[in-house]
């Protein structure tokens, strides 16, 4: 049901502080081969603030497989864990290039090469 690269809307409150807040789009970035282990999923926000540009966000156009709204930001730095609750309604399917390039995103700000 759920899988790498998948585009949901996902409940983000309550919320503290900087954190994303509402409902909206998110990118599932947890490999397919443990969102099955149980209720957790690994998630980066997205917002249509185009204006909002941050150190190692990726620019996600609007596709008709993504059903993004308008072309947004996938937030990298602001990598979350949610329960599968939080998830409300599939939205759509992200390129491969720009999934790429957020997992990419994700382990250089998580120090995972090097």
């Amino acid at each position: 049901m759920y899988h790498q690269g998948d585009v949901w809307l996902v409940d983000f409150d309550p919320s503290v502080g900087h954190e994303y807040q509402k409902v909206r789009p998110a990118l599932i970035v947890e490999s397919d081969s443990y969102l099955s282990l149980g209720n957790l999923i690994t998630i980066v926000p997205i917002s249509s603030q185009l204006g909002k540009s941050a150190l190692l966000d990726v620019l996600i156009p609007k596709t008709a497989k993504n059903r993004l709204v308008s072309d947004s930001l996938i937030k990298t730095r602001q990598i979350s864990t949610f329960d599968k609750r939080r998830f409300i309604k599939y939205i759509g399917q992200c390129q491969p290039s720009v999934l790429q390039a957020v997992l990419s995103n994700v382990s250089l700000y998580l120090a995972l090469t090097e």
